[in-house]
């Protein structure tokens, strides 16, 4: 009886010493595994003291009100001239107010490498990622066929609502008042599929032709020179190559930042394209935002807020890199970007 209960007390010890064993092991394993995550998904320090320092707040002005800009800055060729304005109220009677018009920092694209990274909220990972997922800065050839892939998350990011500055209740047509996902491109079969995302805009097969694209040198030659990218040749991004297809192979043939604001670009002629983003330029946006499928380039400005800020300026879509950072980027350890999204905003402040 002694040895029966020698034995399966022996037993007993084996087999926690052998649990605590793979406790240790599973826990070894996890640590490498956040150490890992560390190393490759960065915190951008958004939410941080960068909220202040990072982002260029001369770059709201001009601020129209009236029709009258006030501060320095350029003001879209398509915003609103009007002056005075009227909307409809709850009730259907017409409520007249003031035009004001401004850019208006409302979105965050971060653009990463590993799925489920999430530099902009301190470096978080969700587990949304496969390696058919996985992303690449590209090889190091640089050739006509080399492409880099990135995932991208896209950010409702109202800093003027969450900071009460000076931003009229009712010209929040998003009706969006903190910082939130609002789409993740690992939910996304097209973003990584050329082929699935064409089903998603033929209009593609229509500028896929050597004339469309040599169009594009008058885009490029637009947005840099002037600031002023062309709306009408809506499958350019100037300087940084052709918008088509919506999906997140970019050719490495230019530096970085523009691979990465070309990437961007493509975001937002993408939820564009599907319903997702609205227009806020021009007299249509005063009472309300209407869908517009196609991109509004004149619409947005964009700056980048990691790796490294542009906290003095921001630019155009298809606005050449050589103005404005080709030399934003950081080998190995900033190799995830964070574009701040500018769009101008026009809209019909009432008194009622």
């Amino acid at each position: 009886m002694r040895r029966m209960l020698s034995c399966r007390f022996l037993q007993a010890a084996v087999l926690v010493g052998l649990l605590l064993a793979l406790a240790l092991t599973v826990r070894a394993q996890e640590a490498a595994t956040i150490g890992l995550g560390n190393a490759v998904c960065p915190d951008a320090e958004l939410l941080g003291p960068k909220l202040i320092t990072d982002i260029c707040w001369s770059c709201l002005l001009p601020l129209k009100i009236a029709g009258a800009p006030i501060g320095g800055g350029s003001v879209p060729s398509k915003a609103s001239d009007q002056a005075l304005c009227a909307c409809t109220d709850p009730a259907g009677l017409p409520s007249p107010g003031v035009v004001i018009g401004m850019w208006e920092p409302a979105r965050i694209i971060e653009l990463v490498r590993l799925p489920g990274c999430m530099p902009s909220l301190g470096g978080a990972r969700l587990d949304l990622g496969a390696f058919r997922t996985l992303g690449t800065p590209g090889q190091a050839e640089y050739d006509g066929s080399d492409k880099a892939f990135y995932n991208y998350h896209y950010y409702a990011f109202p800093v003027l609502v969450m900071l009460d500055l000076f931003f009229p209740d009712r010209c929040n047509v998003d009706h969006l008042t903190d910082f939130d996902v609002l789409y993740l491109s690992e939910l996304d079969p097209t973003w990584n599929n050329d082929e699935l995302a064409f089903f998603t805009n033929p209009e593609a097969a229509f500028v896929a032709n050597p004339i469309a694209q040599a169009a594009c040198l008058v885009d490029a030659a637009s947005a840099t020179t002037i600031q002023k990218p062309l709306d009408e040749l809506f499958w350019c991004a100037g300087a940084w190559g052709g918008l088509y297809p919506f999906t997140g192979r970019i050719p490495t043939l230019n530096g970085r930042p523009s691979e990465m604001s070309l990437a961007s670009a493509r975001v937002l002629a993408a939820l564009h394209r599907r319903g997702l983003a609205r227009q806020t330029l021009g007299d249509a946006a005063l009472c309300e935002a209407p869908f517009a499928l196609m991109l509004p380039k004149t619409q947005y400005r964009l700056s980048q807020f990691y790796p490294l800020p542009e906290a003095n300026s921001n630019h155009v879509i298809g606005e050449s890199e050589l103005r404005w950072g080709m030399w934003r980027n950081i080998p190995g350890v900033g190799e995830d970007h964070l574009y701040l999204i500018w769009r101008w905003h026009d809209c019909c402040a009432t008194w009622l």
